[in-house]
């Protein structure tokens, strides 16, 4: 790592030099299920008309007309309800960070379950936000008594509500969530529902939030199957998301993603099979996991399995070292002790991490 010098430490931000970067793991020569994405790619013949496509593209000029056609295309494709609108953005990161933007009045909160998506927090910090998190039950519930009081001592400008949650993969009580939504409305704060892992989840909140003018709920289109595409998308009642959009930079949104989205949306059918193939390969490996000695798997409603081992250092080298990458999040929350997360990938790939993880207990 190299060291910045000297007369450039007053430059930059105490805080920013005192942080981590947000960690990504080399995986050349690795079966890669540590990052959630969608092990699939498109048959050849789509490959090819998406490259053609592409190809004819007018990268001369800005985007415009055809990220508008998106967001269109997106809004017919989710069912988004009357009265609420649809905004993009490279990536949910980004849309994260837009929030954070255009809540930050003096003495804002953001607040969230934790463990949690990292990028709450980090965004947050960054915009000059206070964070507090909440942790979550023993069986990765959410704590209903710690998150309704601190709404009511901390009057949070954002909640965030993962849905389902990162890393834990699991869909929390409605009936629970229900009441949180209403109290963060008594103190006129914004609810937001991450629902990152849409393709995959039983539940979604997305017609339940034209009820609500203080809900709005991100997605990606990373779980969908374009990661490298980076691209995200906002919903909520019109008038919040049109205040929201204000701090959004032009052009945020490139017409090659666009152009790729959009061709997706058209084969949404293709993208719906390897949804349900992950799905049926999830529900596998639950089982094979549930019998496997030591390892005691969680429920998941995502692409993902959060599992805890006896040493959870062990088994991650072990499997790396047998070639096959997941992530190691025990450092991330004391309730993630020993814990690792486990991405659903291929029918082969899924059965050489069962194996490497065997081996490696």
């Amino acid at each position: 790592m190299s060291t910045l010098a000297p007369r450039l430490q007053a430059t930059l931000r105490q805080d920013v030099q005192s942080m981590h970067a947000y960690a990504i793991q080399p995986s050349a020569g690795l079966v890669k299920l540590d990052a959630m994405e969608n092990p699939f790619t498109l048959p050849p013949e789509l490959q090819r008309e998406l490259g053609e496509r592409l190809g004819r593209v007018a990268i001369n000029r800005y985007p415009a007309q055809r990220v508008a056609e998106l967001a269109a295309a997106l809004s017919a494709h989710i069912g988004l309800p009357a009265g609420c609108r649809l905004m993009l953005g490279n990536g949910s990161d980004e849309l994260i960070d837009l929030l954070a933007v255009a809540c930050d009045v003096p003495g804002a909160t953001v607040l969230a379950p934790l463990p949690g998506f990292v990028m709450y927090e980090m965004s947050a910090r960054l915009r000059g936000l206070r964070f507090v998190g909440v942790a979550l039950r023993p069986d990765f519930e959410l704590d209903e008594a710690a998150m309704l009081a601190a709404i009511d001592a901390h009057r949070p400008a954002i909640t965030y509500l993962a849905y389902p949650n990162n890393p834990t993969a699991n869909l929390w009580d409605d009936a629970v969530i229900e009441r949180i939504v209403a109290a963060v409305g008594r103190q006129n704060g914004l609810v937001v529902f991450d629902e990152a892992y849409q393709p995959f989840a039983s539940r979604s909140w997305l017609q339940r939030m034209a009820a609500h003018d203080h809900v709005l709920v991100l997605r990606t289109l990373s779980k969908f199957g374009l990661a490298g595409v980076r691209l995200g998308y906002l919903c909520g009642p019109a008038a919040l998301v049109d205040e929201i959009d204000k701090v959004r930079p032009p052009y945020n949104v490139s017409v090659l993603n666009a152009e790729a989205a959009l061709f997706a949306l058209e084969h949404a059918d293709e993208y719906a099979r390897q949804a349900a193939l992950l799905c049926t390969e999830r529900t596998r490996l639950q089982a094979v996991l549930q019998a496997m000695p030591g390892v005691t798997p969680y429920p998941s409603e995502a692409n993902m399995i959060l599992v805890r081992v006896p040493d959870s250092k062990r088994a991650f080298e072990g499997m790396k070292a047998r070639g096959v990458l997941v992530k190691h999040i025990a450092g991330l929350h004391p309730l993630l002790a020993h814990c690792l997360r486990l991405t659903v990938g291929r029918p082969e790939e899924n059965a050489l991490m069962l194996s490497a993880l065997q081996e490696s207990l």
